[in-house]
């Protein structure tokens, strides 16, 4: 008989990615999926997929998800919400998962999608990060804090357990259905605020763009295929157990990226990120999407060495692939 494998998450970014691969395989006979919004897995065209409603923060709730599994692939989690929301679904619902996997008899595998954002942005982290470095986060950047929260508590919960625990570190996830860093940008965020005959009037503007700064910062993007197929190599246990950076092969740059969303890049120095950010961290109340000037504060390019070795993993689009795809938009079907 094949696999059963619950899925948190799986109408989300990454796992509808993930559940597609799953679906894809042989070895996988049956998929159980829960998250809180109502969906039809036949929509997808998903066969071996049964669909709950259900919150990670809801304990029975999650003991009967993993308690019919082989494997359980952790995948809920909040990006963009606030400081109190972000840490009650995250650190909870991390909680929740961990340690019901951890005591669910038939469970053999737990893989948990963390971040490279785990390792904190540091001045004093190696070129690039590899699965050693300590996973730290960083207290001023409260998704980095809370990645490497949920490290510690799923090393806490699934000691001493009999079960293969898998952690993946993807960087920035881009694709036609991870959209995160284009609906964030300040001006998609102010849109709706901006009456539709001036938004159309400003349009009609010749040269009249967005300006984001780049300081020069590279980055690495990967796409959401790539890192379902790494969920699947893990899920099916093709190789130990452990963490594992996920990245493409190539660097962007914040010019790229304003290119590709139609936006002027303006040079600024690296220091001036820094002032910003350091202001930001004095701020008695602040946005927590102020916050993710963090993230181009230093460079946070992932070795991705071990996954390509251990787990016989490539990524087959590159982070322009992964620019273009997600700023081309959904995928028709």
């Amino acid at each position: 008989m094949g696999l059963t494998v619950a899925v948190t998450g799986p109408t989300g970014e990454i796992g509808t990615s993930a559940v597609r691969a799953l679906e894809e395989d042989e070895r996988v006979e049956r998929i159980l999926g829960m998250a809180r919004r109502p969906f039809d897995p036949a929509s997808r065209g998903w066969r071996k997929t049964e669909y709950r409603r259900g919150d990670v923060l809801d304990r029975s709730a999650v003991r009967d998800l993993v308690g019919g599994a082989d494997v359980v692939v952790h995948l809920a989690y909040v990006i963009m919400g606030s400081h109190q929301e972000s840490e009650r679904v995250n650190l909870t619902g991390c909680r929740n998962v961990f340690e019901l996997t951890a005591a669910a008899p038939r469970a053999r595998r737990l893989v948990y999608t963390s971040s490279v954002a785990a390792y904190g942005y540091h001045r004093d982290n190696p070129a690039p990060l590899t699965e050693d470095v300590p996973a730290r986060g960083s207290a001023e950047h409260y998704y980095s804090a809370q990645k490497a929260a949920c490290e510690r508590l799923l090393a806490e919960a699934t000691e001493g357990a009999d079960l293969d625990v898998y952690v993946l570190r993807p960087c920035v996830v881009a694709g036609p259905e991870a959209t995160v860093l284009v609906r964030n940008l300040p001006w998609e965020q102010a849109a709706s605020y901006v009456p539709s005959p001036v938004r159309r009037a400003l349009g009609t503007v010749p040269g009249l763009k967005p300006v984001l700064p780049d300081p020069g910062t590279r980055f690495q993007l990967v796409h959401p295929a790539d890192v379902a197929s790494a969920i699947v190599a893990a899920a099916l246990g093709d190789g130990p157990p452990g963490a594992y950076n996920l990245a493409a092969d190539d660097t962007i740059t914040v010019s790229d990226f304003a290119r590709a969303v139609g936006a002027y890049a303006v040079p600024v120095p690296a220091e001036l990120v820094g002032m910003t950010a350091e202001l930001v961290g004095l701020l008695p109340v602040k946005p927590a999407r102020l916050e993710w000037v963090h993230a181009v504060r230093y460079p946070m390019l992932a070795d991705t060495s071990r996954a390509r070795d251990r787990l016989g993993w490539r990524p087959r689009h590159s982070s322009r692939d992964a620019l273009e795809a997600m700023t081309a938009g959904p995928e028709d079907g």
